[in-house]
């Protein structure tokens, strides 16, 4: 009853929310959700202590039977295990703080009923793929986030720029999830299973081992063409279950949506970046470890892609002026250190940043909303300044999730925030591994982090310090938040601060092993678990010295010389261009794929449904039919001399064929 009450309260929640809203009223149904929410989040943390902590082992909880359909049969069931657990305490803490928070946020909004069951059906639908015991259940819950997400994006639907948001992401996800879905199709041709537990059983016995005769003619699988071995083939399922990933954890190439998600209300950015679409991809991808570790091919290009994710989305967040896009692409960035930690097979370390990122960039979104709440509305950091002593709190909150997500702390220590622990690991992994693409990934990530700490830095120095640049009027109104909306900042401020210290020997540390109890595969001979504890002392200081240096420069840029950042935007308008634009992805992207589609569509329309199909179907038809008609309405003149003298020609004609007739 735990698990089941865990899972299926938030679908409770939206169901009384979503149905009865109207009837109870925006507070019963603020509670309400809410309420689910906090109980689910106690019982999270109850289960995390059971299974990740404690000795139980891996277990299933049926739920129904679901298919059965030749050789594909799977029910519906809760898998729990620590992977499970870790992720119902990511999903279920944040969403609980978001949903309090929203109570106070959303206070003047007249659609609350609808806000908190689309939150609860948010949550529901991460809970769903986080516990999926299949891929197709896994698949549902992929599915179900993004329609949520769809929905809470576009949540001011009045608004032309929310419905275009929630457009492209739901459109740009469409893209990844093909690719995910032909990867569950080919490992079902390969394995003939969807379920997790046969898969990787039949994964460990899929190649032959290392040094055995191998028949290289042996096909499995023809794809786009081409004929694979088992090695091409699980190769191919591999990168095709990445692209899921790409597109919902927003990975380079398929980030385009992430930005742009950020038209919804600022809830809805939390918990969106913090704890369930994002991270969605960098779960899919831990779970299905046993897959991955069988294609170096696979677990290199996700490295790659990772690395250049970090530093792409870091150098666009350099320039940025709307508070929420710069913590957007933060989240771009960070997910890219996640996916590095997997593809070099520090399976743990990716989860535990993905563990403690949730903790310190939820408490960023929702600060940064508390700002935006503060200063009636406005997000353009360049109207803001001056505010540390007007909402002291908001501050200190802001600061917290700042030092967590640049990584502060000692190295060789255990004093340290959430980010020192798990991103230093991560830059420690890649440095360490034997990866081929692994030193490019370790540089992008060091310079990734130098970049990560000034955007930071000069979102606080914008933000809070120097002189007010807003109107006078803003100013005079400017006031802390209430305290529903500041207690789950400071929650979450205890977990950015001493989440890290905590659990950093159980996610991938000497409890590794009792702490995962076989959650998380990896391959024989991979030896990154001890290798990342030898490296040398200067690549253990080196995301230390990146913080340092990005915090300084910040500070020299915005509190020392102001106007530094214009002088030199000024003398290089094309590389501040460039980054400001984000690459010109957008207008590529625009170019590429979404002209020529509307061309197409326009063409189809206008000439094939309108002129061809239309003109010479059903409107063809109908207007030959409506010609000739009229054409026999104008015989109707209702004049009886017309009607007599139509009578004579018919008597007429009636007797000269009579007569000619008879002549023959």
């Amino acid at each position: 009853m735990l698990y089941l009450a865990i899972v299926f309260l938030p679908l409770l929640g939206f169901l009384i929310a979503g149905l009865f809203g109207s009837a109870i009223g925006a507070k019963a149904s603020e509670y309400v959700t809410t309420g689910f929410l906090i109980v689910c989040a106690i019982l999270s943390w109850i289960a995390f202590g059971s299974v990740a902590l404690g000795h139980t082992e891996a277990f299933k909880i049926p739920v129904a039977h679901w298919v059965e359909s030749g050789s594909l049969s799977f029910d519906w069931s809760l898998r729990i295990d620590t992977l499970t657990a870790v992720m119902l305490v990511v999903v279920n803490t944040v969403s609980a703080l978001v949903h309090t928070y929203s109570i106070g946020y959303m206070h003047h909004d007249p659609d609350r009923p609808r806000f908190f069951a689309y939150l609860s059906l948010f949550t529901f639908a991460m809970l769903m793929l986080v516990t999926g015991d299949n891929l197709v259940q896994m698949f549902f819950g992929w599915e179900g986030v993004g329609l949520a997400s769809y929905l809470l994006i576009g949540f001011w639907y009045k608004k032309p720029s929310a419905n275009a948001a929630a457009m492209k992401a739901f459109i740009v996800n469409r893209v990844g999830d093909f690719g995910f879905l032909l990867g569950i199709f080919s490992l079902f041709v390969l394995f003939d299973t969807v379920q997790f537990d046969t898969l990787f059983a039949s994964a460990a016995q899929y190649l032959p081992a290392e040094g055995a005769a191998t028949d290289g003619s042996q096909i499995v699988l023809n794809f786009l063409g081409y004929t694979l071995d088992k090695q091409g083939a699980i190769t191919i399922a591999a990168l095709l279950l990445f692209m899921g990933a790409m597109g919902k954890s927003a990975q380079f190439l398929l980030h385009t949506w992430l930005p742009d998600a950020m038209e919804g209300p600022t809830p809805v950015s939390a918990l969106i970046h913090a704890a369930t679409m994002v991270t969605a991809g960098v779960f899919m991808v831990a779970r299905l470890s046993p897959i991955f570790e069988l294609s170096h091919t696979a677990l290199m290009f996700v490295t790659f892609i990772g690395a250049t994710t970090a530093f792409f989305a870091a150098t666009v967040g350099l320039v940025q002026n709307d508070i929420k896009r710069v913590i957007a692409y933060s989240t771009c960035s960070q997910l890219g250190y996640m996916f590095v930690a997997l593809g070099v097979g520090a399976y743990g370390a990716g989860i535990f940043h993905l563990f403690t990122h949730a903790f310190f960039k939820a408490l960023l979104f929702l600060g940064a909303g508390s700002v935006i709440h503060a200063v009636s509305n406005e997000q353009d950091m360049r109207h803001m300044g001056g505010l540390r002593k007007l909402i002291p709190t908001t501050y200190w909150m802001m600061i917290i999730g700042t030092v967590a997500l640049t990584g502060l702390g000692i190295p060789g220590t255990l004093i340290g925030t959430a980010g020192f622990f798990s991103k230093d690991m991560i830059i420690e992994s890649a440095f360490a591994s034997h990866n081929p693409v692994a030193n490019y990934a370790y540089i992008l990530l060091v310079i990734a982090a130098v970049f990560t700490s000034f955007y930071s830095w000069r979102l606080i120095f914008m933000t809070f310090h120097g002189k007010p640049r807003a109107s006078h009027d803003v100013m005079h109104h400017v006031h802390e938040s209430p305290y529903v909306m500041l207690v789950p900042l400071f929650i979450l401020a205890a977990g950015a601060l001493f989440a890290g210290v905590m659990f950093h020997e159980h996610f991938f540390g000497h409890e590794y092993a009792e702490f995962w109890k076989g959650a998380l595969y990896t391959a024989p001979g991979n030896e990154i678990l001890e290798e990342h504890h030898h490296v040398p002392f200067i690549v253990q200081l080196s995301p230390f010295i990146a913080m340092v240096v990005g915090f300084l420069i910040s500070w020299q840029f915005y509190i020392r010389s102001p106007e530094t950042p214009k002088r030199l935007a000024a003398q290089h308008p094309g590389l501040y261009q460039f980054l400001l634009n984000k690459w010109y992805f957008d207008e590529l992207y625009d170019f590429l794929f979404v002209r020529p589609a509307k061309a197409l569509g326009r063409f189809l329309w206008k000439q094939g449904d309108g002129w061809l199909i239309d003109g010479h179907g059903p409107d063809g038809i109908s207007a030959r039919v409506v010609d000739v008609t009229n054409r026999v309405v104008r015989l109707q003149t209702g004049y009886l001399y017309h009607y007599a003298f139509a009578m004579l020609i018919g008597v007429a004609a009636l007797v000269t064929w009579m007569m000619l007739g008879s002549n023959f």
